[in-house]
């Protein structure tokens, strides 16, 4: 034990020593821009300057705002440099490394009063998280040395040498933490059910199997902090007697299986785990297994029968996995974000993780934020942070000064939110209260662009296409609802069709076997709920408001482009399009919708009805 707190030291003590240093985002966002040609470039330029080896360039996980990148941190300043080009290396090298200057033109601006921020800390989008989960994401490299710098394994070591499978157990209970993986149940309940049966051999899983569209938190926390997700599922293990533990990733997730097996590779190397660990009567060991992008495997039975090598259906519960899991033994399964949290809590102390969030809401949470806002990536708060606070003070409002009209929260097993819960705060029960749920942490965000009547359409789409097909009420239930949604956009649906859909809801959440079937409905009721109109506008009026549902987008003339020359109306074959005094515009009474008139017009003046109040004033 005191060999291995000397080695915390010595490892603090080191990445002291290393002051100046470049930190490298290398998230796969920032790969996809390009980052290692960055790198690479500057590598070039430190070799060209006679800096090679004198300069440490590391790479990191993803910092977080998708905004940035590609970016990298230049230290001890902590500057942020960020939209980054292999053709920025020389000046970044010369001018700020070697010069001393700032080079203002690769830094953030804000987008209301255009002041530079230099600094991750600076900036509103950071400025307002609380970032405990993704505390070392962007920060340091995935590498056990780095963690280990930051009390990495230090929990660990606590917890096996001060603390019995059962005092860990009380800490997780007592700290209040929830499952964050869609669930919310209560973690430290979990490991006390798979504790208390009687087994000689147990298993802990760590489920990876990240599949909602837009979210992208635990393939963050794997790429960036993969030792905190392995040190969490250790603990899981000491607390409920497990021996063997599995990680579970899906297959489109190749970055983090890589970063796991590095990081499970070094704590094995480093005595954490194995026989023994640290010098304890405690042996535990794990494996990857890589799934094949089924999101029904993010289900539990699923997931176990695709970590046992076969299809990965879901079966009924009971028998729930902490009595009959995997291979018939007990089995407790966890999300990334939940072990994350883990060594924190032993660490720090369930009252000092207690403190944060709601009475019913502990911790904070990791939210993927994406879709018509300013600045989308990785958002970590309190729990009870309001809707608005994320979407406005932290993600930057809505782009292109249009106005916010709904998120989606939880993924295609979530629901819309609308302007009316801008103040909601996000937890647990305020979002179970309006049909919503927090999920695992996507948050999409729309503006008055988007049709909803189409978001129910895509995610009724998605659930059919994911339904493993294993019970009816979901295989046939998913199937039908698509087709009702589809002929609502044709401008063919019925006001009867509304009643039809709820009642395909009311069946399928009733009927169906597992967790994707009851709540693929969700979607689909929610936007019934808050948007009904505009499901009203495509059956009676045959128009979609938002001009997205092509078979009912009805055009307009923009009156600020055009220049009266009326070439619109001379090739209008319905004769809809008429002189006023000032400019042109179409009788909406006569326009059948052929889109001639906006493929003639030389100014671009014409275009498909975005928005109803435009509509109207044509």
């Amino acid at each position: 034990m005191n060999n291995l707190m000397d080695n915390l030291e010595d490892q603090v003590a080191k990445i002291k020593s290393e002051e100046r240093h470049i930190l490298l985002c290398g998230g796969v966002p920032c790969l996809s821009l390009r980052c290692h040609e960055v790198k690479e470039a500057i590598y070039a330029e430190l070799n060209e300057h006679g800096l090679e080896g004198k300069l440490k360039v590391l790479e990191a996980g993803c910092i977080g705002n998708c905004k940035l990148g590609p970016s990298l941190i230049v230290y001890p300043e902590g500057v942020v440099y960020r939209r980054l080009k292999p053709e920025n290396a020389r000046e970044i090298i010369e001018e700020h490394v070697l010069g001393g200057r700032l080079l203002e033109h690769l830094l953030h601006k804000d987008h209301d009063s255009e002041e530079i921020q230099h600094r991750r800390e600076d900036m509103p989008f950071y400025k307002k998280q609380k970032r405990l989960v993704l505390r070392n994401c962007g920060v340091i490299p995935p590498d056990i040395n780095s963690y280990m710098s930051s009390q990495g394994y230090a929990a660990l070591a606590k917890a096996v040498s001060e603390l019995t499978p059962e005092m860990v157990i009380e800490e997780v209970t007592r700290s209040g933490l929830r499952g964050r993986g869609g669930g919310g149940f209560p973690t430290g309940r979990k490991w006390q059910a798979a504790r208390e049966v009687q087994a000689a051999q147990k298993y802990v899983i760590c489920n990876g199997d990240e599949g909602d569209p837009g979210a992208f938190m635990d393939r963050s926390i794997m790429e960036g902090d993969p030792h905190s997700v392995l040190e969490g599922l250790i603990l899981a293990g000491y607390a409920v007697g497990a021996k063997q533990g599995f990680i579970y990733v899906r297959a489109e997730y190749p970055l983090a299986v890589q970063r796991l097996e590095t990081a499970i590779s070094e704590a094995r190397e480093a005595h954490f785990l194995g026989d023994n660990i640290l010098e304890q009567e405690f042996s535990f060991d794990l494996e990857i297994r890589v799934g094949a992008g089924a999101f029904v495997c993010g289900e539990e039975t699923a997931l176990i029968s695709s970590v046992e090598g076969t299809r990965g259906d879901p079966n009924p519960r009971p028998p729930f996995p902490v009595q009959k899991g995997v291979w018939g033994h007990p089995t407790s399964i966890n999300n990334v974000e939940t072990l994350a949290n883990i060594a924190l809590i032993i660490l720090n102390g369930s009252d000092w993780f207690a403190q944060i969030g709601t009475e019913k809401s502990k911790g904070t949470k990791v939210f993927a934020l994406a879709g018509n806002v300013r600045h989308t990536g990785l958002v970590e708060v309190p729990m009870g942070t309001t809707l608005r606070e994320v979407i406005f003070d932290i993600g930057g409002g809505i782009p292109d000064n249009y106005e916010f009209k709904a998120a989606q929260t939880g993924g295609p097993s979530g629901g819309a939110l609308t302007a009316d819960h801008l103040d909601l705060p996000l937890d647990y029960d305020s979002l179970r209260a309006v049909g919503s749920m927090i999920g695992s942490g996507g948050l999409i965000i729309m503006d008055e662009n988007t049709c909803m009547v189409d978001v129910a359409r895509y995610f009724s789409d998605f659930n059919r296409q994911e339904s493993c097909g294993k019970c009816t009420p979901c295989r046939v239930g998913s199937k039908r609802m698509l087709e009702i949604l589809e002929k609502i956009t044709l401008g063919q649906g019925e006001e009867k069709d509304l009643e039809r859909l709820e009642s395909l809801a009311v069946l399928m959440k009733n009927a169906s076997l597992c967790g994707l079937g009851r709540s693929a409905p969700n979607p689909v009721l929610s936007t019934l709920k808050h948007f009904r109109q505009e499901f009203l506008a495509h059956i009676n009026d045959k128009c979609c408001p938002a001009g997205v549902c092509p078979e009912l987008s009805r055009h307009f003339i923009k009156e600020e482009q055009c220049k009266s020359c009326g070439i619109c109306a001379k090739y209008c074959p319905a004769e809809a399009i008429i002189k006023d005094e000032k400019t042109f515009r179409i009788d909406p009474s006569k326009c059948n919708d052929c889109a001639r008139c906006a493929q003639e017009c030389p100014f671009d003046a014409i275009m498909a009805g975005k928005k109803e109040k435009e509509i109207a004033r044509v």
